[in-house]
């Protein structure tokens, strides 16, 4: 696994790669769990995301926009489809009190929907007739130092995202708002912070991160949508983000860890019949020993306020 993920140039850029989607819907997942809005939904909104960006693609290739403009205009469709589609789950808790899991869980399904209908159907590539989209020209492509390789920008939009995430949640008002929100909605309310509409705020930049990290996908290594867009990495942002504790520097770290384990999966199927099963066991074994860890720590607290 070491090998494949960070032996050779492939490997470092194989796990940048898988960094990258990473690292943009664990982001999401914790600006609005810091509002104690429990977004299972980055799956759903990656996926609206970058099948908004391929809606938009599709009629500038129509009027022959290509190049830098076309991929700008594909980033900024993403991340509006991802951050509607985020709002739409936080507008069903604050107006008509829809259990925000629920709703974004489902809504999972529903944009699943919407992608295999539309690449089969107005979105479908004229050549060829299968369920995907029309090939992006290569200049509208994310840059890569090196074809040869999958490293591409989208790790560094990842890198200023989790900073400009940092700068907003720890050194904004509206961030210290935010966390407030989540932390105890009853002070905030007593201090006359505008609770729904601090939520709603949390779940649009939580659905814009992670459709920024469809238009990534789509931008920097399919260069298609198609039936199989949807690869998990909105519901792998979410121990990525706990294993992070939250914290949007922290989280960097854990992006390269899972995408890590996840780039070195390739090579290890080379060498043994465990494939990448052995990645999701890794996986959950972080995780459950963080939850062990942060219970220890609290039976200690516990204890130690008792003994006071």
């Amino acid at each position: 696994m070491v090998q494949g993920s960070l032996g050779d140039r492939y490997g470092i850029g194989r796990t940048c790669a898988k960094m990258s989607p990473l690292l943009l819907t664990g982001l999401g997942v914790i600006v609005a769990w810091k509002a104690g809005m429990f977004n299972i939904g980055g799956e759903g909104q990656y996926v609206m995301g970058g099948l908004t960006g391929a809606w938009l693609a599709k009629i500038l290739m129509i009027h022959n926009i290509d190049g830098a403009d076309l991929l700008i205009a594909i980033l900024i469709a993403s991340i509006i489809g991802g951050g509607l589609y985020g709002l739409l789950a936080g507008w069903m808790k604050t107006s008509r009190g829809v259990d925000v899991v629920i709703s974004t869980i489902l809504l999972n399904f529903v944009a699943i929907q919407v992608l295999k209908w539309a690449v089969a159907g107005p979105l479908m590539e004229a050549q060829g007739g299968l369920p995907q989209t029309d090939e992006l020209p290569a200049s509208a492509m994310l840059w890569k130092p090196d074809p040869r390789t999958d490293l591409h920008a989208g790790i560094l939009i990842g890198i200023i995202c989790a900073i400009l995430v940092w700068l907003f949640l720890y050194r904004t008002k509206r961030g210290f708002q935010l966390r407030v929100v989540g932390d105890n909605p009853l002070v905030a309310r007593t201090n006359r912070v505008p609770v729904s509409r601090i939520q709603l705020l949390a779940m649009a930049i939580s659905g814009a991160l992670c459709g920024l990290a469809g238009g990534v996908e789509y931008t920097a290594i399919a260069g298609q949508v198609g039936t199989d867009f949807s690869q998990n990495w909105g519901f792998l942002g979410i121990p990525v983000a706990i294993i992070a504790g939250l914290h949007p520097l922290l989280i960097l770290l854990s992006a390269f860890y899972f995408g890590a384990m996840i780039a070195g999966s390739v090579n290890l199927e080379r060498f043994s019949t465990y494939g990448d099963t052995l990645i999701y066991v890794v996986q959950a074994a972080a995780v459950l020993g963080l939850v062990a860890l942060q219970s220890i720590k609290t039976k200690r607290k516990i204890v130690a306020e008792v003994n006071e």
